[in-house]
């Protein structure tokens, strides 16, 4: 089991972080906030003291979203790392320490309407908000002259956005793999989901949110559902109409010769992940897929065991 950071007694003032950041390109020095947000989620990172990090924001669709960079002194190359949906960056210290232990330079961000960044809680009007987002951050990385090859990982709702990318975008500029971790194609019970959201949009602009075991990690569960001030406890109707335009667009996209490295739990009950991995074999020109049995979604927070597994197969390919 892996234990995830204390809570502090006071956590740490989300609108006075927020309301303090300046753009990440100006590498303002880490404030008293931004350091107490840091050692809530773990992403002080004490095993790597020669890195380090930033915490800032850029704009998109006149939204300012928030970013963060973690760099080592002589970093090789750069992962580019979108989180999945209700997450946010601070949840994902596991697979930064990774990049760093490979002496990548790492980059994060908050989704619109997630974590720090602004915009309606957990909701789009349209996935093609993703898009713009991603570029966004991809034009920070750009101006931050972060060292290529630029390799693109995505968890969940995050491999959504990056499948979005590589399929329907234009051609992807720079060199790198792009990883994806239980991507989002269908949701699990996908025909019911959409009856319901027919059913209560009208009437209904949010329903409450189920927390789900989608780790089997206890300590990251229990993390998520009472210590974790920037969990949203909603599911708004709009985010689940703007999934059901994008679903049909994608599974109709162009096929791809590009390979993506894609991690998928046989125990994942968020997605509906056979389905879900027939289309990235249909849509890509072999796929490198592991399955691991007993994994669930949330890979980014799965079991030790698990990550070490995973990890191995990612490492031994982006060397």
């Amino acid at each position: 089991m892996t234990a995830m950071p204390k809570s502090p007694t006071e956590p740490f003032q989300a609108e006075r972080l927020r309301a303090s950041l300046r753009p990440l390109a100006a590498g303002q020095a880490l404030s008293a906030e931004a350091l107490a947000y840091q050692r809530h989620y773990g992403l002080d990172l004490p095993q790597h003291p020669a890195v380090r990090s930033r915490l800032g924001s850029f704009t998109s669709d006149g939204l300012d979203l928030v970013a963060q960079l973690w760099l080592p002194p002589e970093p090789q190359a750069t992962l580019i790392l979108l989180h999945g949906y209700y997450d946010h960056m601070g949840l994902y210290r596991h697979v930064i320490d990774w990049a760093l232990s490979l002496n990548l330079a790492a980059l994060a961000f908050d989704l619109p309407g997630h974590g720090l960044s602004a915009g309606p809680r957990a909701s789009i009007d349209d996935f093609a908000s993703y898009q713009r987002a991603l570029h966004g951050l991809l034009d920070e990385a750009a101006s931050l002259d972060l060292p290529q090859p630029w390799h693109l990982c995505g968890q969940s709702t995050g491999g959504a956005i990056l499948l979005d990318y590589l399929l329907t975008g234009a051609p992807r500029p720079e060199p790198g793999a792009t990883i994806l971790l239980a991507p989002l194609v269908r949701p699990r019970a996908w025909g019911l989901s959409k009856l319901s959201y027919h059913l209560l949009s009208p009437f209904k602009s949010a329903i409450p949110r189920r927390f789900s075991a989608n780790s089997s990690d206890p300590a990251f569960l229990d993390f998520l559902q009472n210590r974790d001030p920037l969990q949203p406890r909603n599911l708004p109707t709009a985010w689940v109409g703007a999934l059901a335009r994008w679903i049909p667009r994608i599974e109709r996209a162009q096929r791809s010769a590009l390979q993506p490295l894609v991690v998928q739990g046989e125990d994942d009950m968020t997605v509906d992940w056979r389905h879900n991995l027939a289309v990235l074999q249909a849509k890509f020109d072999q796929p490198q897929i592991l399955r691991i049995p007993g994994a669930r979604h949330h890979l980014a927070n799965e079991h030790e065991d698990i990550r070490k597994r995973y990890f191995a197969f990612l490492s031994e390919r982006l060397r």
